[in-house]
């Protein structure tokens, strides 16, 4: 079930209860696998019904329901025990640390009218979250992980196959696999000039970029370097 959403009609943006799956008064209990998130009107027909009888009428909905009651926590409470203790290193520096949920955060975006996106939630957690101002222009650079390299001794086919040896020139000419770069093509199909990163290069001088939908091959001296691999790729959305 997607969060913020009504586990019982699906409901979107409208205010949620804590629901029990098992009520309380046919001995159901407060741990976090027997509760779940339901809009008003739902919570208050179930009331102390039995999940079983409260959707007879939706036996997909039913099991799907039970199925996420009984899937083990272990991955939120790992991340839950890595929250607390990485805030726990930095309030020791004496820096004043607390702790905020998703859902203030959602609140905060909402009240204040912001779309749904990575960097604004960023804006919007806790307290210092409630009062922001985003400048609706605001354009904001996009990173994405490539990493850095590979630890592949020989290339596979697509069933897994030994193919043949891993490419082993780290850095040709002072550039490297991933690098950023500007290439002038003097002639050919491709002549003209583009930027992107090198997803090639070999030990002769020959490199390959990619640019957009293109993988263009050119000598090294048709390269210029922009920036190096960091092993990361940064990007500016379009308005």
């Amino acid at each position: 079930m997607p969060p913020f959403t009504g586990c019982y009609c699906g409901k979107k943006d409208v205010p949620l209860q804590i629901e029990h799956i098992q009520p309380k008064a046919l001995g159901g209990s407060d741990r976090v696998s027997n509760l779940t998130i339901a809009c008003r009107p739902c919570n208050e027909k179930k009331a102390a019904q039995p999940i079983e009888k409260f959707l007879a009428s939706k036996p997909d909905l039913l099991k799907k329901i039970k199925a996420q009651a009984r899937s083990p926590l272990r991955d939120a409470a790992a991340v839950n025990s890595a929250r607390y203790a990485l805030g726990n290193e930095i309030r020791a520096f004496g820096l004043a640390t607390r702790f905020w949920s998703g859902g203030r955060t959602k609140f905060n975006c909402t009240a204040q009218g912001y779309a749904k996106d990575h960097y604004i939630d960023a804006a919007c957690v806790g307290e210092t979250g409630a009062s922001v101002s985003i400048n609706p222009g605001f354009i904001p650079l996009d990173i994405k992980a490539t990493g850095r390299g590979t630890h592949q001794t020989v290339r596979t086919d697509k069933y897994g196959f030994p193919r043949c040896a891993a490419g082993r020139c780290k850095r040709v000419m002072g550039f490297q696999t991933g690098d950023r770069v500007r290439l002038v093509q003097p002639s050919g199909k491709y002549s003209g000039e583009y930027v992107g990163r090198l997803s090639c290069i070999r030990a002769r001088g020959d490199m390959d970029i990619k640019a957009g939908n293109y993988k263009i091959t050119s000598s090294y001296k048709n390269f210029k370097l922009i920036q190096r691999s960091d092993g990361y790729e940064y990007s500016r959305r379009e308005n």
